[in-house]
């Protein structure tokens, strides 16, 4: 077999690069790790090239055990980088060194793709009747437009993957066209040969890499239902991720609206489904009167009114089980997964685990909703996740505050018992003092609860007009974001050429990277996904601003759980919890401005308290270690200077077309050589594969995707307490398929060294 160092610099010439340090060290490093069996946690700076790094060693260990090695991602960004960029190459330089090409594929969860039995009527429509719209009058509207075009796009697609619609449709649409894991018939389908699913997980069988998301891979280690292949070794990229992702997987609620539906979908099938219903609504005066907040124990009426609800719906599960020899049949199945939901969360609530947090928020569409998560995962993923496998997990951010203890504490890696490990910060090839400046605005007022100062909008219209636009604004709030938007638009109308402010909500995430990143005269503000895995290299960003610290609520449930557990046991709880997500989130943040190593600009944060405060050095040392300064005219200067001599912005792609296996049209995951190669060197923002060739039914051009990205704004604007009504002005979505999804994700919207700033 050829040496780990002949393989790497084959792929790196594969993709037409030139060999970094970095790079080197962590490939080693991942290929010590897979052979000692000790996991290994390695912070790679943005242009490490991470992604060779570890597939290299994935893929030589996988053809020398014929086991598949898994790749977990965060984002659907990296997971479509991996499989329409990096793998591909990969295979085409490897394969004259391993005697054949290496092969790949793609797995996500059952809801992303169509289910053929739900199209050929095997399963009752969603209450909304959307079939029924479409067919009717296809101007009806944008949902009966995007039910029409669905099934047209049913007879045209070889994958089934949602992702292929681009840019998609509603959650509500989909819902007609697809299946929860729950839902499905499984092997007892009668279209199971058909299925879209099954196909793809069966051609991932025997192939040497498998890229899932983090969600699919908890799901797979917690719940065993062994929908990955058998593997020993497991890479978990932006791992940074994986606590939130984890928590969000195993976070249950219950609702007087869950009831209802269940008791509905039960119908004529089950003579008690309507106890069930009555249940729901005792449940409802009981949640009414609680006030919102966490609950430190279950009270006696509440305790009451779940256990009504868990005996009910027991009944209900015992009459919906099919008699022996009955044929399975669709509607029955949906009945007993919603019904089998409410028991299962009910029940939990009951139990008062050890380590769950129980809440209850009011929400203004669905009034009272009990939530319940488990206040730490650490113990869950030590033994769920490291137990099995050998662990990889990499980031460009895992040393928060100059260490790894912060991150391996809460993925189980520290205390009695915890498994053997190695950290390593392999750096970055970027000269971050040469290329960035770090400003804070020192002298603006701390940021309060009403909003933004008038000194604060002074200060950002300064830095904008410096830049000549060229800004990506990350706000800790949605509020906050449109504010500065609507008053940089009434301020800036006066330059040459008007810079124009995007505002994240305007139009899908990607649309609006992909414009700002053509036009430099452009900013784009935001919030949730914009703190992280926006990446726009080149001219076009050439200015960061951060208006605030982005600490958790102080009134989160699990944050305030989490600090004061830890302040229990002697800890700092303020900077074991809040401290460290500020921290992240900083570093993601300030980490959009540097992307390639001919990048140059600004981080400008607008929160004096990154000076002032005792936890400052903390922070501090979680950004990348740019040229710190806290002189305003240095900084205007700087960005000046950078706007008149700037280049041309880099070229954007636009989205590609999938096959059957997750690949881009017109290439294979297969032996077979690769058609229509893309530049691997390429390093734009949004797709990086060349357009596929347009199609009637898949080229659409109106219609809003619900992809793994919008599921991470969604995370990421609870954690920043966006109510539902935000959420829904952000994602341009109605309020109750806001209010769906949440549900299902189980998540409650909201009502180096130290720097020395001079």
């Amino acid at each position: 077999m050829p040496t780990l160092d002949d393989l790497l610099a084959a792929a790196v010439s594969g993709v037409k690069g030139s060999e970094r340090p970095g790079q080197v060290s962590m490939a080693k490093a991942v290929a010590n790790s897979i052979e000692t069996g000790e996991h290994l946690l390695v912070q790679a700076g943005t242009g490490t090239g991470k992604s060779l790094a570890y597939l290299v060693p994935a893929v030589q260990h996988a053809i020398d055990v014929g086991k598949p090695a898994v790749v977990a991602t965060a984002t659907l960004a990296l997971q479509a980088q991996i499989v329409d960029r990096d793998m591909p190459r990969v295979a085409d330089s490897l394969a004259p060194l391993l005697g054949r090409r290496p092969t790949y594929a793609i797995v996500k969860g059952r809801r992303n793709y169509l289910c053929a039995h739900k199209l050929e009527g095997g399963f009752p429509d969603d209450e909304e009747g959307l079939f029924g719209v479409g067919d009717v009058d296809k101007q009806a509207g944008r949902l009966g437009q995007e039910v029409v075009r669905l099934r047209e796009w049913a007879g045209d697609t070889e994958s089934g993957d949602r992702d292929e619609l681009v840019p998609g449709v509603s959650e509500r649409a989909w819902r007609q066209v697809s299946v929860s894991a729950h839902e499905c018939l499984g092997s007892k389908c009668p279209m199971v040969a058909d299925c879209f699913v099954e196909r793809s997980r069966e051609a991932a069988k025997s192939v040497d890499v498998i890229v899932t998301n983090h969600s699919f891979m908890a799901i797979d280690a917690f719940e065993g239902r062994q929908m990955l292949p058998e593997h020993d070794v497991l890479v978990v990229d932006e791992a940074h991720e994986l606590v939130d992702r984890v928590t969000a997987t195993i976070t249950d609620e219950v609702t007087p609206g869950m009831a209802r539906i269940a008791a509905k979908r039960a119908g004529r099938q089950a003579d008690s489904s309507e106890t069930v219903d009555d249940a729901g609504t005792f449940l409802e005066s009981v949640l009414d009167e609680i006030p919102e907040g966490r609950l430190t124990g279950i009270p006696d009426n509440l305790a009451l009114a779940l256990a009504r609800l868990r005996d009910t719906t027991r009944q209900v599960q015992t009459e919906l089980k099919p008699t022996p020899g009955q044929e399975v049949d669709g509607s029955r199945q949906v009945a007993r997964a919603a019904i089998d939901e409410l028991n299962e969360n009910a029940s939990r609530v009951l139990e008062e685990r050890e380590l769950d947090v129980v809440w209850v928020s009011k929400d203004p569409r669905r009034g009272s909703v009990l939530r319940v998560a488990p206040m730490s995962v650490a113990m869950l993923v030590r033994d769920k996740i490291f137990e099995e496998r050998t662990v990889v997990l990499t980031s460009a951010t895992l040393e928060l505050g100059g260490t790894f203890d912060a991150v391996a504490g809460t993925i189980g890696l520290r205390g009695e018992g915890a498994p053997e490990w190695t950290g390593l910060d392999v750096g970055s090839p970027f000269d971050y003092p040469q290329q960035g400046i770090a400003y804070v605005a020192k002298h603006l007022p701390p940021p309060g609860r009403d909003g933004a100062s008038p000194e604060t909008m002074d200060e950002i219209e300064a830095l904008v007009r410096a830049a000549g636009g060229r800004t990506l604004g990350l706000f800790s709030s949605m509020r906050a974001a449109r504010a500065a938007t609507d008053e940089m638009r009434e301020r800036l109308t006066d330059l040459d050429g008007e810079v124009a402010v995007l505002c994240q909500g305007e139009d899908q995430i990607s649309t609006l990277v992909r414009q700002f990143a053509r036009d430099p005269r452009t900013c784009l503000f935001g919030t949730l996904s914009l703190w992280q895995g926006v990446d726009v290299p080149g001219s076009s960003c050439q200015l960061v601003i951060i208006d605030r610290i982005p600490f958790p609520r102080p009134d989160d449930p699990l944050a305030s759980a989490r600090s004061q557990a830890i302040a229990r046991m002697g800890g700092n709880g303020f900077m074991a919890v809040s401290a460290t997500h500020a921290a992240l989130r900083l570093a993601q943040g300030a980490g959009r401005l540097i992307r390639r190593g001919d990048d140059r600009g600004v981080v400008a944060f607008l929160d004096s308290r990154m000076m002032s405060a005792r936890y400052a050095g903390f922070l501090q040392r979680s950004l990348p270690p740019f040229w710190p300064t806290a002189d305003r005219t240095l900084v205007l200067n700087a960005l000046k200077r950078l706007d008149e001599t700037a280049p041309p912005p880099l070229d954007v792609a636009d989205p590609a077309l999938r096959g059957l296996t997750g690949a881009v049209a017109g290439t294979t995951m297969g032996d077979a050589e690769v058609r229509g190669a893309v530049d691997a060197t390429d390093t734009r923002p949004v797709a990086t594969a060349p357009p596929a060739a347009p199609s009637s039914r898949t080229a659409v051009t109106q219609g809003h995707a619900w992809t793994d990205q919008e599921d991470e704004e969604l995370r990421d604007g609870v954690a920043l307490g966006l109510d539902v009504e935000e959420l829904s002005e952000s994602l341009e979505l109605p309020v109750d398929v806001i209010a769906a999804r949440l549900a299902g994700l189980g998540l409650e919207a909201g009502t180096g060294a130290t720097l020395s700033f001079d």
